[in-house]
């Protein structure tokens, strides 16, 4: 972002102060919009309700990730941060330590997300992958191009995919 808005990337003499002050004011601003996408709590109230551990990885930083997540009440057994494993995604050390915390073997987890790297942090980590086709794509990305095992158009389509709706 830091490079979109400023032209900065990192080694530029004025990164490391712009990075800090950009986010010291998404800490103090991330609660005022974030929510999450129509029909999101009503799917993980599902999985909860059917008795499947589920949980958070993100490349977002703990700092923000944690306090975040348990503000959205969300019900995750488990957030995973960006730096939580020195690796961020697409390195599948965050997914493995996720299913490690959650006591489900990799190769029992389907891993949903919204970008080509959760897609191939997902087969790295010898999970079942599927692709939110409502997140964060973006105009350019072509999703079915990625690999996923499942591709989900809509919210709520990941409980009748299990077979819960």
């Amino acid at each position: 972002m830091l490079g979109q808005a400023f032209a900065v990337a990192p080694g530029h003499a004025d990164y490391e102060e712009l990075k800090r002050e950009f986010l010291d004011r998404y800490e103090g601003l991330m609660y005022d919009s974030t929510q999450p996408f129509a029909g999101i709590v009503a799917e993980l109230a599902g999985l909860t309700a059917a008795g499947l551990v589920w949980g958070i990885v993100t490349n977002k930083a703990e700092r923000f990730a944690l306090p975040l997540t348990a503000a959205l009440r969300l019900g995750a057994s488990t957030v995973i941060g960006g730096d939580t494993t020195g690796h961020a995604k697409p390195h599948p050390a965050p997914l493995l330590e996720a299913a490690r915390r959650l006591g489900v073997p990799p190769q029992a987890c389907l891993y949903v997300g919204d970008d080509e790297r959760d897609v191939i942090a997902g087969r790295a980590a010898g999970m079942a992958t599927a692709v939110a086709a409502w997140g964060y794509l973006g105009p350019q990305a072509d999703h079915r191009q990625w690999g996923a095992d499942i591709e989900l158009i809509s919210p709520g389509e990941l409980l009748k995919v299990l077979g819960l709706a």
